[in-house]
C-alpha cells in the first residue's frame, strides 16, 4: 500500500468545507470532474450537519467524478454532538462496502473499525503509535494533521506500514471545531435559528484582533486560519521523504487552475517559484503561510 518514491505523486480536492448553495456545489464537482487533474475527490458534509439536508446533489455528484475516473471518497462530521449527527455518521458507514469512507470523528472509526477506511486530517494523529494504531484497525488512507512540522511528517512516514499518507498543501487551516455556532451569534442569532448565515461568506468570515488586524475565519462552527496554507516549495522535501498525496482544500477561486499549477509543479514541467507567483500574481490575492511545516507559527510564511 505504501507507494515507493518513484511512483507519481497524487492530487486530492478535499471536502468542501464551506455552505455554498446546492447549484454551486453541483456546478463546482462537475467542472472539477471534466478539467481538474485530481485523483481523488473528497465529497459530503463535515463541519455541520445541518448544511447537508435539502441538498440531493450528491449522487449526481459522484456519477460525474466517477465517469472523469476520478476515485471518490466521502468525508464525514469531524464532531458527532446529537442523534441527527449520529445518523449521518452511521448513513455514511453503511456506504463502506461501495466507497472509501473519511472518518473525521473517533465515533466514526469506531463504526468503521475492520474495515477498509480513511481518516481525515481531524483526528490527532502525532505519533508513530497512534499512527499504527489506527492503520491496525482497518486505516488505509490518513490525511495528517495540519500543524504537524516536517520533521514530525518525516517520522510517520517512516513508520506507515499499510497505510498511504495525505497532507494539505493549498487552501485555509482549521483551526477548531465548536458546539457553539459563532457565525451565527455574529449576526445576532441563534444556533438553533440560524439561518443558514454561514453561506453568506464563501470563504468564511474574518475576524479581526482589536486593532484591526485580520487574523481568523469563522465558518459555522469551525474556526479557520485566515491565512491560506500553500506548500509549493515544499512538494519536493514531502515527496523525498516518501509522502505522495496532496490535498487541495476548496475555495471560492479557480480550482482547477490551481490543481493544475499543482500538478505541473509536481510534474517538473514547472518551477515551485514559478508556480507560486502565478497563484499569487494570477489566480487570486491572498496570505499564504507555511509555518506549521517549519515548525513555527502557522501563519507565518518562511522563505525557502
Amino acid at each position: 500500500m505504501k507507494k515507493s518514491p518513484a511512483s507519481k505523486s497524487k492530487l486530492s480536492i478535499g471536502p468542501l468545507l464551506f455552505n455554498w448553495s446546492a447549484d454551486k456545489v453541483r456546478d463546482f464537482y462537475y467542472k472539477i470532474a471534466d478539467e481538474a487533474p485530481v485523483d481523488y475527490v473528497y465529497v459530503g458534509e463535515v463541519v455541520c450537519s445541518k448544511r447537508a439536508y435539502g441538498k440531493d446533489y450528491l449522487p449526481d455528484v459522484i456519477e460525474r467524478l466517477e465517469k472523469a475516473g476520478k476515485t471518490v471518497i466521502i468525508s464525514g462530521l469531524s464532531l458527532i454532538m446529537d442523534d441527527r449527527d449520529a445518523k449521518m455518521d452511521k448513513d455514511n458507514t453503511e456506504l463502506a462496502a461501495d466507497y472509501l469512507i473519511e472518518a473525521n470523528d473517533l465515533s466514526t472509526i469506531g463504526l468503521l473499525s475492520g474495515k477498509d477506511h480513511a481518516i481525515g486530517p481531524f483526528v490527532n494523529i502525532y505519533n508513530e503509535a497512534a499512527l499504527n494504531y489506527f492503520e491496525a484497525k482497518g486505516a488505509k488512507r490518513i490525511s495528517l494533521p495540519h500543524e504537524l512540522s516536517a520533521h514530525s511528517l518525516k517520522a510517520l512516514s517512516k513508520a506507515a506500514v499499510s497505510s498511504e499518507l495525505e497532507v494539505q498543501v493549498f487552501g485555509r487551516l482549521p483551526l477548531a471545531i465548536s458546539a457553539r455556532c459563532y457565525h451565527a451569534r455574529a449576526n445576532n442569532l441563534n444556533k438553533s435559528g440560524c439561518q443558514y448565515v454561514c453561506d453568506r461568506d464563501a470563504d468564511g468570515l474574518t475576524v479581526d484582533t482589536t486593532d484591526g488586524v485580520p487574523f481568523l475565519v469563522i465558518n459555522g462552527l469551525q474556526t479557520m486560519s485566515y491565512t491560506y496554507c500553500n506548500l509549493m516549495a515544499e512538494l519536493k522535501d514531502l515527496t523525498a521523504m516518501g509522502i505522495n498525496n496532496f490535498r487541495l482544500s476548496p475555495h471560492d477561486v479557480d480550482m482547477v487552475k490551481i490543481s493544475n499549477l499543482y500538478r505541473q509543479c509536481l510534474d517538473g514541467k514547472i518551477t515551485a517559484s514559478e508556480a507560486t507567483f502565478v497563484l499569487e500574481d494570477d489566480v487570486f490575492n491572498a496570505e499564504f503561510s507555511n509555518g506549521f511545516y517549519h515548525g513555527k507559527p502557522g501563519l507565518e510564511q518562511v522563505d525557502i
